[in-house]
């Protein structure tokens, strides 16, 4: 088999909140991980795996999206986000970003236009159920506990959530959600990063009906 650089590179998870603050606020941010990259450089990495950065309410520290290709500002800026990448290239390491596809925040532009009514273009993002018996759709449990049905009242149908009820997950079954993530993946493939971490990304292939939501059974 041919060996890609990632079989052998050695990879350095960063959590920008934590990592260097480099203005004093109390929260670390992009400038604070560019004034360390000849540190890293240094310690003899090949990746940094940069868990998100991207814009969220932080219902669930940043793995609620509400924009994909934009920077959550107290990070930084796109700018320093490119600053990044091309800085971590001269010292030959690559930006690997964490990302979540398997559900957006509530906050994001789609989720948005879908809760408005039935009818809206982007209410095949995300899954829908009617009530049974005015209760959720079934039993089906969120991995955050609780269930995993969250009833809009607006439209009186229940979206699924596996994880936070602020966190409704993506239809993939949809081909329109499928190339909107593709394009969203390119935007930052063109920007010069290595690839993705996926988070959950095993999510993504369920049967919410039958209450499946991974390969096999659970010991």
């Amino acid at each position: 088999m041919e060996r890609k650089w990632w079989h052998h590179s050695v990879v350095y998870q960063i959590y920008p909140r934590s990592f260097q603050d480099s203005n004093q606020d109390g929260i670390g941010d992009l400038r604070g991980i560019i004034s360390r990259l000849d540190y890293l450089a240094y310690l003899g990495i090949d990746v940094i795996w940069l868990s998100p950065v991207y814009e969220s309410p932080n219902d669930d520290n940043g793995y609620d999206i509400s924009d994909y290709q934009a920077i959550m500002a107290e990070f930084g800026t796109m700018e320093e986000m490119e600053e990044l990448i091309e800085e971590a290239k001269k010292r030959n390491i690559r930006i690997v970003m964490d990302l979540v596809v398997n559900h957006t925040s509530d906050e994001h532009p789609w989720f948005i236009e879908a809760r408005k009514n039935k009818e809206n273009p982007y209410r095949d993002y995300y899954i829908w159920r009617d009530p049974v018996n005015g209760e959720e759709p079934n039993g089906l449990r969120s991995i955050f506990s609780g269930p995993a049905w969250q009833l809009d009242e607006q439209t009186g149908q229940y979206f699924l959530h596996l994880y936070s009820k602020r966190q409704p997950d993506l239809n993939w079954k949809n081909k329109q959600v499928r190339q909107a993530i593709y394009q969203m993946m390119n935007f930052w493939i063109d920007k010069g990063i290595g690839g993705f971490r996926m988070d959950v990304i095993d999510m993504i292939g369920k049967e919410p009906d039958k209450e499946i939501t991974s390969n096999g059974p659970k010991l």
